[in-house]
């Protein structure tokens, strides 16, 4: 199933985002959704994660600056980003992994992709 984003743009550092995805794997019992970014000239890097349990997962590099969430009803999954940094500039994905209740690492275990939204954040 095609996943779409938005919520991408531009912002100063210190700025804040919020990506959204859907839909979301709320309705099933068992899956991970997750968001991964990739830098030009970077390898596509997993940002945060959310199982069916609703155990969530974060990259050390925003730990505490973003969080990832899901509303049930809206089928939506969300990833709320505050205190942005240059170095957060990336194209961001979200993903969904059907085969179980956990989160690999690997982004190439995720069955479903989106195309992509763009964050960009300026010094």
């Amino acid at each position: 199933v095609q996943l779409v984003e938005s919520g991408g743009g531009s912002v100063q550092s210190g700025g804040s985002l919020r990506l959204s995805c859907a839909p979301s794997r709320s309705t099933y019992s068992s899956y991970c959704m997750a968001w991964f970014r990739q830098a030009p000239d970077k390898e596509r890097e997993g940002v945060a994660a959310i199982d069916s349990d609703g155990s969530t997962s974060y990259a050390d590099s925003v730990k505490g600056r973003f969080t990832i969430s899901q509303d049930k009803a809206k089928n939506t999954l969300y990833l709320q980003m505050n205190s942005l940094k240059p170095e957060d500039t990336a194209m961001y994905y979200c993903a969904a992994f059907d085969s179980g209740s956990w989160c690999p690492t690997a982004y190439y275990e995720y069955n479903d992709w989106g195309q992509g939204t763009q964050v960009t954040v300026s010094s």
